[in-house]
């Protein structure tokens, strides 16, 4: 009985600490989405050069798409002619971050914790473009596309939204019937799995792995593999690495190499790009997320104090936390559970 009310009680903690960061981000997300025209990621992304790399990784950081959605969107990316070097940084930066996992991040983790993830994924996606652009040779037929008459790229489960609706029926279709619509069932499986680890594993049972960074971050990179988590749904599991005594610098390797390492992704990434673009993209990813972990282990302690007090912060949740949560619920009903017994019925 008590492992069942602590395993309620970590996921109502969870649920609290991002539901409302969730909503608002989805809601930023959807203004973007009016505001950006559909052309301006192709436009910027053809050449292999310095300029598309930084470009890809800049634009890369604010777009709502997760590991779930950023594959099919590089590969008609590709077909549009991107460049190889622009795509690697672009996979990398995006399902890293996004306006929604920015928001869900700062209100798990505090705002040190989120900057720094910000940065760190920008500074290991530009890593590896510019170690595609010097070790992987292009097509000059994709570097020399002409992109004012490439046709808009469009996600495969997206549908058109009618521009004759008002802004802000556009903003919501687009944040939630589209974008939450995608991460539902993972962030909900991330909930769950996170709380479930959280009420099994005692606090003192990582002291060994968190004794040595190095190995506990190998530790951490070989558990994200197998899993395809989205940068949403990773958050959950980063509280629980906190909560059961692993160090901020672990769950930030989970935290941005998860959501970029699944098994998924990197079969997807070797058939698009190649086995010599697959290898810069696990090895900059490897490499990038076990340099900054360590830094931030070592370097940042003293900044570090918000995010273990944000994790383990369990008081009474405000209105706007349980009403946020509340409305996350009803979506998680309306996009996983009403959606599916409508399939049934129509079966």
């Amino acid at each position: 009985m008590e492992l069942f009310y602590k395993f309620f009680e970590n996921f109502w903690h969870f649920s609290t600490l991002i539901s409302f960061f969730i909503i608002f981000g989805l809601i930023v997300a959807g203004v973007l989405k009016q505001i950006i025209p559909d052309g301006f990621i192709q436009k910027h992304m053809g050449k292999n050069s310095s300029n598309s790399i930084f470009k890809s990784a800049l634009i890369g950081i604010p777009l709502p798409l997760c590991s779930c959605s950023v594959i099919p969107f590089a590969s008609s990316l590709k077909k549009s002619g991107a460049s190889k070097s622009a795509l690697q940084t672009f996979l990398i930066s995006t399902p890293i971050t996004g306006v929604d996992s920015i928001m869900a991040t700062f209100g798990a983790f505090g705002w040190f914790f989120t900057i720094y993830r910000v940065i760190a994924s920008v500074f290991i996606s530009i890593l590896a473009g510019f170690l595609s652009m010097i070790f992987i040779k292009e097509d000059s037929k994709a570097s020399n596309m002409n992109w004012s008459t490439t046709k808009p790229t469009i996600l495969k489960n997206s549908q058109p939204i009618d521009k004759n609706t008002s802004f802000l029926n556009r903003v919501f279709e687009h944040a939630f019937n589209q974008l939450f619509s995608s991460i539902a069932k993972p962030l909900l499986i991330g909930i769950l799995l996170g709380s479930i680890l959280s009420s099994l594993i005692p606090a003192d049972m990582t002291a060994l792995l968190s004794d040595n960074l190095i190995v506990s971050y190998i530790f951490v990179l070989l558990m994200s593999m197998p899993l395809y988590v989205c940068a949403i749904a990773s958050i959950p599991i980063g509280i629980t690495l906190i909560l059961t005594g692993f160090s901020p610098g672990a769950a930030f390797v989970f935290l941005t190499a998860g959501p970029a390492t699944s098994i998924v992704s990197i079969t997807v990434v070797g058939k698009i790009l190649g086995k010599k673009s697959l290898i810069i993209y696990l090895g900059s990813i490897i490499f990038g997320t076990m340099l900054f972990a360590y830094i931030m282990d070592t370097a940042f302690i003293d900044l570090l104090a918000d995010v273990q007090k944000s994790v383990h912060h369990k008081d009474d949740a405000s209105l706007l936390e349980i009403a946020s949560t509340v409305a996350m619920f009803f979506l998680f009903y309306k996009y996983i559970f009403a959606s599916k017994a409508k399939q049934s019925c129509c079966l």
